[in-house]
C-alpha cells in the first residue's frame, strides 16, 4: 500500500480550504487537500461561478469562480497536493507509535498527517444525479464530453455540442458562459420558468435561437453512446412528445446534497451537525483535529467567507508547534516574510 504523506491534510477544497493551503504554506507546513468533488472551488465553484461576491476585502466584486482562480493562485507556490473526486473514508491513528492520523478515502487513497483541517462547509458535497439508466459509465471523461456535475474550465467544451439541465442560477449561469465557445447548446428544463436572477434569464432568452436553443417543457429521458462516449441526449415533455438531441456532453444542475458523511463517526463532539471548535486555535475535542469555515461552531460565529479566511490563519499557527515539540512560532508578517516560493524581502 502506497502511503502518502504531508504535514498537514485538509478536508474541503472551497475558499477556506484553499487558504488554509496558503496560511499552512507561509509557516513552512506542507498539506494534501481532499475534496469530494471533482473540482476545487466548493459551493463557489458548484452552485455560483458568476455570480458576484461583495465582501471579500480588496475586491469590491468578485465573481465566486474569480475567488477560486484567486485563491488557487495564492496557494500554488506551496505545492499542494490535491485528491479530488473521493471523499474521507476513515480518520484513525496510523500505525506504529507516531502520532498524527491516517486518513483513508473512498478511492482507496491514504495520507498520513500531523494534523487535520475540517473545512467541510455543511459537509461532504455531492451531486444530484438525474435518475438516468447508465449514467454512471458518461461520468468522469476527459475534457468537454460526457456528463458532468460541474465545470472546471469553459474552454473544454470548445466546439462541444452541450445539453445544459436545470433551472437555477448555475445552469443560467453557465449557459450564458459557454455561449460562443460551445458549438451548440441545448438548454433543457422541465417547465418555461426559471429559479435564476431575472437579468440572467433575460440574457438567456435574448440568446434563444442564436447558437442556443431553449427546450421547454421537457426532462432528460435518457442517454445515447457507448463505451462512454456519449453521442446524444433524448428528452421527453410531460405529454410524452420525444427529441432527440445531438450532444457531447450534458452539463446536469440539480444542485448539490450534503451531509457529514463518516465526519460524524470520528469520534468528534457534534453539535446539530456542526463541530465545536475553541475560536482560538479552531482545535476540535480531538486534539490535532481542526474545523474552520461553515462546519466550525463557537459562540458568536459569523457565517462568512472571510471569517474562515481568519479561522485558517488561526488554525495554521495553533498547528505548528502542535507539529514542532512545542517550539513557539516566531510570526512575522508577510510584508517582511517576503513573497511565497522567493527569498527576497520587501
Amino acid at each position: 500500500m502506497s502511503i502518502q504523506k504531508a504535514d498537514v491534510a485538509i478536508i474541503g477544497a472551497g475558499p477556506v480550504g484553499l487558504f488554509a493551503v496558503f496560511e499552512c504554506g507561509m509557516v513552512g507546513l506542507s498539506c494534501h487537500v481532499i475534496d469530494a468533488l471533482d473540482a476545487i472551488g466548493g459551493q463557489c465553484s458548484a452552485l455560483y461561478p458568476e455570480k458576484p461576491i461583495y465582501d471579500i476585502p480588496g475586491f469590491p466584486r468578485i465573481s465566486g469562480a474569480g475567488l477560486v482562480e484567486q485563491l488557487e493562485n495564492q496557494a500554488a507556490p506551496f505545492k499542494p497536493a490535491y485528491h479530488l473526486g473521493q471523499r474521507v473514508e476513515k480518520v484513525e491513528p496510523p500505525n506504529g507509535t507516531g502520532g498524527g492520523f491516517r486518513l483513508t478515502t473512498s478511492k482507496g487513497t491514504v495520507i498520513e498527517a500531523g494534523a487535520v483541517i475540517i473545512a467541510a462547509g455543511a459537509g461532504a458535497f455531492g451531486p444530484n444525479r438525474p435518475p438516468l439508466d447508465n449514467i454512471e459509465a458518461f461520468e468522469g471523461q476527459p475534457g468537454g464530453s460526457g456528463v458532468h456535475y460541474l465545470v472546471r474550465r469553459a474552454e473544454d467544451f470548445r466546439a462541444r455540442r452541450i445539453v445544459i439541465a436545470g433551472g437555477g442560477d448555475s445552469a443560467v449561469d453557465w449557459a450564458l458562459m459557454l455561449h460562443g465557445i460551445a458549438a451548440q447548446i441545448w438548454f433543457v428544463h422541465r417547465r418555461d420558468q426559471f429559479r435564476a436572477a431575472p437579468d440572467s434569464v433575460t440574457k438567456l432568452r435574448a440568446l434563444n435561437g442564436h447558437g442556443l436553443d431553449i427546450v421547454v417543457p421537457y426532462q432528460l429521458d435518457a442517454l445515447e453512446g457507448g463505451h462512454g462516449v456519449l453521442t446524444g441526449v433524448t428528452v421527453k415533455s410531460l405529454d410524452g412528445d420525444s427529441r432527440h438531441l445531438p450532444a457531447d456532453a450534458l452539463l446536469a444542475f440539480f444542485g448539490l446534497k450534503s451531509d457529514l458523511g463518516p465526519i460524524a463517526q470520528w469520534g468528534i463532539e457534534l453539535e446539530r451537525h456542526h463541530l465545536p471548535v475553541d475560536p482560538a486555535t479552531c482545535q476540535t475535542s480531538v486534539p490535532g483535529i481542526f474545523a474552520i469555515g461553515d462546519v466550525a461552531a463557537y459562540r458568536g460565529k459569523l457565517k462568512l467567507i472571510l471569517t474562515g479566511f481568519a479561522e485558517a490563519a488561526s488554525a495554521a499557527h495553533a498547528i505548528y508547534p502542535l507539529l514542532h515539540g512545542g517550539q513557539p512560532l516566531h510570526f512575522e508578517y508577510s510584508t517582511s516574510k517576503g513573497a511565497p516560493g522567493s527569498t527576497a524581502k520587501a
